[in-house]
């Protein structure tokens, strides 16, 4: 081992007999590792989440909306057989379903609740979302044309106080013109069953009835909305509507998830880049505790660097010494705060409900985060870019201190010894 490492190591190493100002040093080192784990442990933990929250969102809205939508351009789509069958020979296209989208409002004693009604048909609304995974009460299969069944969101539900079986009254918008005035359109539906997607916007505001009853009540004839395709590669939605566009003969609007709901993304997006480089600060304040610490400690070792000096080691060899020194100072920090931050980002289920019982505060509400639990997904590229940066930073605050280590005068720094 280069004599560099051993005195370096022994600099590094906590001193027994340490008076006065090299317990103040100690005292720093220390400081400058626990900061450098907090600030690291943070990063993964905040990434982390990030990562399972962009994720789960991503989920669960593809779970209730589609990947690609073939809409008409002012209107409903009359030829959406032929769209449909055109849209299913893309090779990405893994299935098709029509639907119709409408507003409309619900009424159960004396409770109004405003609504997004979307028809659809059952058997192949299956192959394009995943409702019966989020199914809690019922089946969706319930829905029968000219029965008119409903299937409501839990939220929704259990604001009109509703159960399965009972009924409720949809108001639709569009409404009937008589002699004595605009009369809206009016029917009572069956509640058929009760989904819960885990996201507040479907779960509060979401009904589905059959297709054909939508056509009836928003009298739209034979036409629908558009058709709802489903890809067997998400992220390629944005290739497949281009090639659509162009391959499909009747006049329609082919759109996909990344443009319907592109700025929540892109917010989502922005925020965790905005968070990792307010997070760096952390590690960059230990970065900077470790320059304090070594300019204290090559003042303290003067008389050792003149010494080494004089029997013949360079200034590359003293500048090494305390490089290393800070390295070790920082490598120790960067361990304990990935640890940490692996084990942290790996129980969150386990941590927010203490916390929450602890501190009596509501840490998680859906209702303002869009899903019911903190999701958490560690990825092996922001750890190792994570520790790759801080590791940098750490070694480019060691530089300077090294640097004045090596320039040390040995006569001058012997004079008073």
């Amino acid at each position: 081992m280069r004599y560099e490492v051993l005195v370096g190591l022994r600099y590094t190493r906590s001193r027994k007999r340490a008076q006065g100002r090299n317990r103040f040093i100690s005292f720093i080192s220390l400081v400058s590792m626990l900061c450098t784990g907090l600030g690291v442990m943070a990063l993964i933990v905040v990434l982390s989440v990030m990562n399972g929250f962009q994720e789960e969102l991503r989920t669960r809205i593809l779970g209730v909306a589609s990947h690609v939508q073939v809409m008409g351009h002012d209107g409903p789509l009359a030829e959406w057989r032929v769209a449909a069958e055109e849209s299913a020979r893309h090779p990405r296209v893994l299935a098709a379903a029509p639907y119709v989208q409408e507003q409309g409002m619900l009424s159960h004693n004396q409770t109004v609740r405003g609504v997004q009604v979307r028809g659809v048909e059952p058997a192949e609304e299956e192959r394009v979302a995943d409702f019966s995974d989020y199914m809690r009460v019922g089946s969706l299969d319930a829905l029968e044309a000219g029965r008119f069944g409903i299937v409501l969101g839990r939220d929704l539900a259990y604001a009109l106080g509703v159960r399965v079986g009972d009924r409720v009254t949809l108001i639709a918008p569009q409404g009937i013109v008589t002699p004595a005035a605009v009369m809206p359109r009016v029917r009572q539906f069956e509640v058929a069953g009760i989904f819960e997607a885990g996201m507040f916007e479907y779960d509060s505001a979401l009904a589905l009835i059959h297709i054909r009853d939508a056509q009836a009540l928003y009298r739209l004839g034979d036409a629908v909305t558009g058709v709802r395709l489903k890809l067997d590669d998400l992220f390629s939605a944005p290739g497949v509507v281009r090639e659509l566009a162009h391959s499909i003969s009747v006049p329609a609007l082919v759109t996909d998830w990344t443009r319907s709901h592109a700025n929540f993304f892109r917010a989502v997006q922005l925020e965790k880049t905005m968070m990792t480089i307010i997070l760096f600060l952390i590690v960059a304040v230990a970065a900077f505790n470790i320059v304090s610490m070594l300019v204290m400690v090559v003042q303290e070792k003067s008389a050792d660097i003149a010494i080494l000096r004089t029997i013949g080691a360079s200034p590359a060899s003293i500048m090494a010494i305390f490089v290393l020194q800070g390295a070790v100072i920082g490598f120790v920090g960067l361990v304990g705060g990935v640890v940490g931050g692996l084990l942290l980002a790996s129980n969150l289920d386990v941590v927010i409900p203490w916390l929450e019982a602890v501190t009596g505060a509501t840490l998680w509400n859906k209702e303002i985060y869009y899903i019911k639990d903190l999701p958490s997904k560690v990825l092996a590229s922001d750890v190792i870019s994570i520790v790759s940066v801080s590791f940098v930073l750490i070694l480019v605050a060691t530089l300077y201190p090294s640097w004045r280590a090596s320039r040390v005068n040995p006569a001058e720094a012997l004079r008073y010894e």
